[in-house]
């Protein structure tokens, strides 16, 4: 009995600490999804699921490229099993994972990742129809590599970066993370691994190895792609109409700044410093027009990937 009443005792705080991690990025997955409109939402969605349909069907599958996820899976079955296409066996796949997503999750919680994954699932039904490929449309491997990896990139990082996800495997990692102690991010590489290791097994070592070093590089450029969506400019203004620029950054940018009085080491003169935060194109203008203003003003730009608060993401 002490043993069991142990053993509970132990098991119970890792379930705490799992719901809370869970209901925590479900939080920040409905924070970042408050930041857009349902139109704006659904279309973004939308497009992510068509970049990385596209390019399934006319880079991925012509040259057998698997690396990963429902995608990868759906290649290897269809070059074992060629009775089916690859879009046939998505559906499978997926339906497989969004029963056992409902069976085991929250259904709000997995509402979203359902029909990320019949829309993709959809989405290569169709360009399968519109564009029959069956070889390589450039005749160049390398280069079909790389649009098969920046594509879903791009896709992926449009998705991610509103608060959803692609649906197929993240349903996965959502019921490990919330009935097991596995780390997620080691489980799921391993089975992109598993993917790859069998494209060599089935395809050969050249396309093989291919796909290993599509598989790394699809975990930078998504990131890359993410930094670059959210990146914005942090803009530091000393000049000599400080008035003129705050008018300016809330009139015309429509945007605010803090203002603040510093002292200058060397002249001894007191400065006023305006911070804003603005997008590229807005640090640009404010840039012309404070050179515009004053020849001599002395300004910083630095490039910042992520903002939170009003007006940039993460208000409640």
């Amino acid at each position: 009995m002490g043993e069991d009443a142990a053993a509970q005792e132990a098991v119970e705080p890792v379930s705490e600490v799992v719901s809370d991690d869970e209901r925590a990025r479900g939080e920040l997955l409905s924070k970042k999804r408050a930041a857009y409109s349902f139109p704006q939402f659904f279309c973004l969605l939308n497009l992510g699921l068509i970049l990385t349909a596209v390019a399934l069907v006319l880079f991925k599958t012509p040259n057998h490229l698997a690396f990963g996820g429902t995608t990868g899976f759906a290649i290897l079955l269809n070059a074992a099993l060629p009775a089916l296409s690859v879009s046939v066996y998505m559906w499978i796949l997926n339906a497989v994972l969004v029963a056992l997503g409902f069976a085991f999750l929250d259904r709000k919680a997995v509402l979203w990742s359902a029909f990320a994954s019949f829309a993709l699932s959809g989405y290569t039904s169709l360009f399968e129809w519109l564009f029959p490929v069956t070889g390589s449309i450039t005749g160049d491997l390398w280069l079909d590599v790389c649009f098969a990896v920046l594509l879903p990139a791009v896709g992926s990082a449009i998705v991610f970066d509103i608060g959803a996800s692609t649906g197929g495997t993240d349903i996965l990692a959502m019921i490990l993370r919330k009935r097991t102690d596995i780390q997620i991010g080691r489980a799921l590489f391993a089975v992109d691994v598993a993917v790859v290791v069998a494209a060599i097994g089935l395809f050969g070592a050249r396309v093989g190895l291919y796909c290993v070093l599509a598989l790394i590089g699809k975990t930078f450029v998504v990131d890359g792609f993410i930094e670059s969506i959210r990146q914005r400019k942090v803009c530091q203004v000393i000049c000599s109409h400080p008035r003129e620029v705050e008018e300016f950054i809330v009139k015309k940018l429509g945007r605010t700044a803090t203002v603040q009085l510093g002292w200058g080491a060397y002249s001894g003169k007191r400065v006023v410093i305006l911070t804003s935060v603005l997008s590229r194109r807005e640090a640009m203008r404010l840039r012309l027009f404070v050179r515009a203003q004053d020849p001599s003003a002395f300004i910083t730009i630095v490039s910042s990937s992520e903002i939170v608060g009003r007006g940039f993401r993460g208000v409640n």
